[in-house]
């Protein structure tokens, strides 16, 4: 670069850089470092799930119920159903109690039957909402909207704002209700929200028709070291070093290790367990996810990895399609379990990813107790969610709807008198779990310590 673009840079360091001071992205890279090393895997079973099959399970006529039955669903393809009699004429199922847990599972819950002593369950969550919208950021924020739009930061955004701030991607958001709100937050933070992991793939494509590998680098470290010049020459350092990160980070963005993360194929062979068939009718992108969650932690690159599975909201034959939907999510979510059992964690040696990996799954609401006139179940304000986590107490269900599965039932006492579950409660008990004050984020909610271990 000539001496005379160079001179003009260095005066606009000496004299412009003050009115950037004020950008929030850039105060942003003067906070001091974050390092971590727990990772997160948040999961929106969008649409509303019917937890009578799984999580909260209800196998009996009862006032407004109407169970799942051999007369409702194909049964063949629900490796755990087992038949209970309703009636002289149809059956309904059995629960699923694991060898060893104290837990009742509906047939629904898949392969997770088989991690029994690592989920908590937290079941009659107060949702307040009726809403897709609503319930969906109720539950990933803890907050209502207001006026249609959120008013809260999302529980991955709270996340990569305390431990993953060094991350090259502190939040990868693939359809997930991920907001970033707040004067808390770090500009950094703000979750990279796309479609699909294959469209970063694109994103990060380069041609080689004008330009070479060794053009873009020789460019890029050009920028860099005059980012550290104007540095030097400037007021607000801290602020300039700013391009410079972004800079530096760029090379490893564009890294052959670092574009394989976001192929499927790529994630197919290095990750078999997650496909385990090409046959999956309803969640055949969850897979692609987890491996990608599992491939990206193993190369410390990404902090949280948040992404919404295929729709819950069976209006229609509830029975017909529901139990499938929920199995094949139960069952990759089991798969990513073994896969970071299976995975060294990249800074501890000696360590699993598992052992510093946290899983949380919600949804916008559950389905009402009555079938209607199309065989399905529509949105009702109960809630049902999963933890999967070793700061989490496993083998454990927290709160209840009542007998008849229409409202959430009375949980406890909390700081604001007797009263159910609610997301806020959860949210709050998530961070907690690694020291962070929920007041930071949240303005409802209280930590339920009996959760947490010791």
């Amino acid at each position: 670069m000539d001496s005379r673009r160079r001179t003009f840079l260095k005066v606009l360091g000496g004299t412009a850089a003050a009115g950037f001071a004020s950008q929030p992205l850039l105060r942003a890279f003067a906070d001091p470092p974050v390092a971590s090393d727990e990772f997160f895997v948040l999961i929106h079973a969008a649409g509303g799930w019917d937890v009578t099959l799984s999580l909260d399970p209800r196998n009996e006529r009862r006032g407004i119920i109407e169970p799942g039955s051999t007369d409702t669903i194909d049964t063949a393809p629900i490796r755990l159903w087992r038949n209970a009699p309703l009636d002289a004429d149809t059956n309904t199922f059995e629960m699923v109690r694991p060898a060893g847990s104290s837990l009742r599972l509906g047939p629904a819950i898949g392969n997770l039957a088989d991690i029994a002593d690592r989920l908590t369950i937290i079941n009659g969550l107060a949702m307040n909402t009726v809403s897709h919208a609503d319930g969906t950021f109720f539950a990933a924020t803890g907050r209502h909207l207001a006026g249609g739009k959120p008013v809260a930061a999302s529980i991955d955004t709270m996340l990569a704002n305390e431990f993953g701030r060094e991350s090259l991607l502190p939040t990868v958001s693939v359809g997930y209700p991920s907001t970033y709100v707040g004067n808390e937050l770090d500009a950094r933070v703000s979750p990279l929200r796309v479609s699909s992991v294959d469209t970063l793939s694109k994103m990060l494509a380069r041609s080689n028709v004008n330009t070479t590998i060794a053009d873009r680098q020789a460019v890029t470290a050009l920028l860099s070291e005059e980012s550290r010049e104007l540095a030097e020459n400037s007021w607000y350092r801290d602020e300039i070093e700013g391009f410079g990160l972004q800079f530096q980070a760029l090379p490893r963005m564009l890294s052959p290790d670092v574009q394989s993360i976001f192929n499927a194929g790529a994630l197919a062979m290095a990750q078999p367990g997650l496909f385990p068939s090409p046959g999956l009718r309803f969640q055949g992108r969850a897979g692609v996810n987890c491996a990608f969650a599992v491939e990206a932690m193993k190369r410390n690159l990404v902090r949280c990895v948040s992404f919404s599975s295929n729709s819950h909201d069976t209006h229609t034959n509830n029975y017909r399609s529901q139990p499938l939907i929920q199995q094949e999510l139960f069952d990759t979510i089991a798969s990513l379990v073994r896969a970071l059992d299976a995975a060294p964690h990249p800074t501890r040696v000696g360590r699993r990813l598992a052992d510093h990996t946290h899983i949380l799954v919600v949804s916008d609401f559950c389905r009402t107790p009555q079938i209607n006139l199309t065989m399905g179940r529509d949105h009702y304000p109960n809630g049902s969610a999963l933890v999967i986590s070793p700061k989490f107490v496993g083998n454990t269900s927290f709160g209840r709807a009542d007998d008849d599965q229409l409202l959430p039932a009375i949980a406890g006492t909390f700081a604001d008198g007797t009263r159910a579950v609610a997301p806020p409660d959860l949210l709050a008990t998530f961070v907690a779990a690694f020291g962070v004050n929920p007041r930071k984020y949240l303005r409802d909610g209280d930590v339920i310590r009996s959760l947490l271990r010791a």
